[in-house]
C-alpha cells in the first residue's frame, strides 16, 4: 500500500478512523473525508504526514462528493482505493417511524456510497484499483427496529455486487465488508422515530470488535483483493450461513437475540390509535 491514494469516507471516527491510521502505518496517501473537519484536523495532525489530504463531506449532497475526488486527484493524481465507509444508524418500529428518517437513511448510507463510488470510479479504473463498501450483518439479515438502516445496507450490497460484475473484465476490485457489531461512534448517533440522536448505545461496547481489530481484517482484504468480508464468527458468518440454509430458523434467533437489547423498540408496538397519521 506504500504510495497509494486511499480515500475514506467517515474517517472523523470509529472504522474510518481505524482505517485511516492503518492505511497511514502502511504508507499510503490518505484522503479523509466527514463533515466534522474540526476532527480530521486533530487526525491529520496527529499522524504528522504531508501525504494527508482532509476533505469536509456531507456524502448524502452529491456535490460534496464530486469536489472531494476533484481535491483528491488534484493533490495525488490518481486514486487507488475509496472506501464508503460513513453511515448511521437507527432505533425505532417501523410504526412509529417518521418516513424522513428512513429517507435520511437511504441518503447518507446508500446514495453516499453511489455518489463517491461515481466520481471515483473513472479513477479506480484507470488504476485497476479498490471500490470497497462497509455495510453491516445488517446488510444480510433484516434488523428488527433497525428498517431504515438495514434496508439502506442490502442496497448497498446489491449495488456493489452488480459493479463487481459490470466491470469484470476492466480490473475493477469490489469488497463488500460487513462487521459483526463493532465499537464505534455509530450507535449513538443513531437516530429515533422522529429523526433525533438517541445519544446512547444500547449494547455493551466492551463485548465487542474493536474499531482497530476491524480496520485490520479490512486493510487485509483490501490487500488480498478478496470480494467479501464477513466479521465475527457468531453474530457474522453463522448469521450469513443459517440466513441460506435456515432463513425461517435464523429469523426467530434475530427476534430473540434483538429483544435483549436494553429498551429493544419492537415487539410490543403502540397500536394504531397511536400510530400518526
Amino acid at each position: 500500500m506504500k504510495g497509494k491514494v486511499v480515500v475514506i469516507t467517515g474517517a472523523s471516527s470509529g472504522i474510518g478512523e481505524a482505517l485511516a491510521r492503518r492505511f497511514h502505518k502502511a504508507g499510503a496517501n490518505l484522503v479523509l473525508a466527514a463533515r466534522r473537519i474540526d476532527r480530521l484536523k486533530i487526525l491529520e495532525h496527529e499522524l504528522g504526514s504531508p501525504g494527508i489530504l482532509s476533505v469536509e463531506t456531507d456524502v448524502s449532497i452529491e456535490e460534496d462528493c464530486r469536489e472531494m475526488i476533484r481535491q483528491a486527484v488534484d493533490r495525488f493524481g490518481k486514486i487507488d482505493v475509496m472506501i464508503n465507509n460513513a453511515g448511521i444508524s437507527m432505533r425505532a418500529p417501523f410504526e412509529e417511524v417518521e418516513t424522513e428518517v428512513l429517507h435520511k437513511l437511504m441518503d447518507v448510507n446508500f446514495w453516499g456510497t453511489v455518489y463517491g463510488t461515481k466520481y471515483a470510479l473513472p479513477w479506480l479504473l484507470q488504476t485497476r484499483g479498490s471500490l470497497v463498501g462497509i455495510i453491516s450483518i445488517a446488510g444480510h439479515v433484516g434488523l428488527p427496529g433497525r428498517t431504515g438502516y438495514s434496508a439502506s445496507k442490502f442496497a448497498v450490497r446489491g449495488f456493489l455486487d452488480t459493479l463487481r460484475i459490470e466491470y469484470l473484465k476492466r480490473g475493477l476490485h469490489v469488497l463488500v465488508v460487513a462487521p459483526g457489531f463493532t465499537s464505534s461512534e455509530i450507535r449513538y448517533s443513531a437516530l429515533n422515530a422522529n429523526g433525533e440522536q438517541h445519544g446512547e448505545t444500547s449494547r455493551d461496547e466492551k463485548k465487542m470488535m474493536s474499531a482497530e481489530d476491524c480496520a485490520e481484517h479490512i486493510f487485509n482484504a483490501v490487500k488480498k483483493r478478496k470480494r467479501s468480508l464477513v466479521l465475527t464468527f457468531m453474530e457474522g458468518k453463522l448469521t450469513v450461513f443459517l440466513g441460506k440454509f435456515w432463513p425461517s430458523l435464523l429469523d426467530k434467533l434475530t427476534y430473540n437475540h434483538m429483544m435483549k437489547e436494553p429498551g429493544a423498540p419492537f415487539g410490543q408496538g403502540p397500536g394504531l390509535s397511536q400510530v400518526r397519521i
